[in-house]
């Protein structure tokens, strides 16, 4: 194709013509897609906004107007990542897991944030995450944030300095991280809440079988509904059966009557668990998830790092929980990055087409493909209450990622490395930065 980021416009009007974009993530119009949901249509730019999106008309080719022929290039609207830990990114080279297990990752992680985690370490790791994740076409994230009691004062005002800093670029939020057995202590609540309403932050933690859970729902749900909060929780991220966390969150979803009475949609992450129980016992908390309004995340690289995991031994089952029979319920489903180079996932680089690339094999959305590119887009978008993303539609902002690739298996075959991201109808610099950039923090 040939198109580099110079290639395009820097401003005014213009259209990227024979563009294949997904039916599924195109809104306010009607395109005629083949079997595998995609549609040849033109998009025209005007001043950073789409003006329109469709099948060109004689009297649109007669018009003298600045022309990119993307040759069938695929064009999406710029991602949204709905699970991240930005604050823990990037700490692999000075706390690695020593065994790749969960716990591993727990000990790890712990003793470098009490080490290390400063306001500059902080600092300098984030914004890392978020040069690459804006490089590779991400505009809206949701980060958690660790918020145990030594740690608060330090990264939300840094988190809510990034979000000023990065406004324009990427749509940043955030939501609290915490053990549910940390929730109940007696004055953590009347701590964190002045300071989730100071710098705007969402209210969540890690539920497991704990005694705790029940009194640590109740005040959480409490809370939220008091305050205004959003709740984002991290829910059996365990093989183990008999964690059924899920099923006491949308239970307690319903008494509450969030669905009614609440901020947005609850987001509930990993629920692992899921996959190793009984079908009784699924088919019971797939319902009463459905009927509490809950959105599901996946995080099929992570999950698929930690679980099942033992020495000399193959894994045999991956932590992605059931997508498809959510989704058959009408339960907004997604999936995310979770982490990055730390020791709850040693790779990763915040590139959403890698996890829409890994989720397609791992949880086989394809064949057909349907509207599982949503996943990464517009139903994270409207579950996070990111406005105005996720889609490609007249009037919204002309923040789209171009691949060369022409179909799905061309685009899922590679890294698709060379693509371009166009923001407010320009196409940025996608170079993305060096992770030498990172060695003061442990030269």
């Amino acid at each position: 194709m040939g198109l580099g980021f110079a290639s395009l416009p820097d401003s005014g009007r213009y259209r990227l013509a024979n563009a294949t974009v997904p039916a599924a993530l195109v809104g306010g119009a009607t395109l005629d897609a083949n079997g595998d949901g995609l549609a040849l249509a033109d998009i025209v730019i005007t001043d950073g906004r789409i003006e329109t999106i469709g099948v060109r008309s004689a009297a649109d080719a007669a018009t003298d107007l600045a022309t990119v022929d993307l040759d069938r290039a695929m064009v999406f609207p710029c991602f949204v990542d709905s699970h991240t830990h930005l604050d823990k990114g990037h700490i692999w080279p000075r706390a690695a897991n020593p065994d790749g297990t969960f716990p591993g990752a727990l000990a790890a992680v712990a003793a470098d944030r009490q080490a290390n985690w400063s306001a500059v370490d902080v600092r300098t790791r984030m914004n890392f995450g978020l040069r690459s994740a804006f490089a590779h076409g991400t505009a809206a994230i949701r980060t958690h944030i660790d918020s145990l009691p030594g740690q608060i004062d330090i990264s939300w005002p840094l988190f809510s300095e990034l979000r000023q800093e990065w406004l324009g670029r990427i749509d940043l939020q955030a939501s609290s991280l915490c053990g549910i057995d940390v929730v109940v202590e007696d004055g953590y609540l009347d701590k964190l809440v002045p300071v989730l309403k100071r710098f705007g932050g969402g209210l969540g933690c890690v539920t497991y079988m704990s005694p705790n859970l029940a009194e640590g729902l109740e005040q959480l749900f409490s809370t939220a509904l008091a305050q205004g909060f959003k709740l984002d929780f991290h829910v059996d991220e365990t093989l183990d059966a008999g964690a059924h966390s899920l099923r006491l969150i949308a239970e307690a979803a319903l008494r509450f009557g969030w669905a009614e009475n609440g901020n947005g949609r609850i987001v509930v992450g990993h629920c692992c668990s899921l996959s190793a129980q009984a079908d009784d016992e699924v088919e019971r908390t797939l319902d009463l998830v459905a009927k509490a309004g809950l959105a599901v995340v996946s995080l099929p690289m992570c999950n698929m790092y930690l679980q099942d995991r033992s020495f000399g031994r193959t894994p045999r089952r991956r932590g992605v929980t059931l997508l498809h029979e959510m989704k058959q319920r009408g339960t907004p489903v997604m999936v995310a990055s979770d982490n990055t180079r730390d020791p709850f996932y040693a790779y990763g680089d915040l590139d959403v087409l890698e996890v829409y690339r890994a989720a397609t094999r791992i949880l086989h959305f394809d064949h057909p493909v349907g509207d599982w590119p949503l996943t990464v887009t517009g139903t994270p978008a409207e579950a996070c209450g990111f406005s105005g993303r996720g889609l490609i539609a007249a009037g919204l902002a002309a923040d789209l990622v171009l691949f060369r690739g022409r179909t799905w298996t061309e685009l899922l075959a590679r890294p698709e490395a060379d693509r371009t991201v166009i923001r407010a109808g320009r196409a940025i610099d996608t170079t993305l930065p060096c992770y030498r950039d990172l060695d003061v923090l442990w030269s």
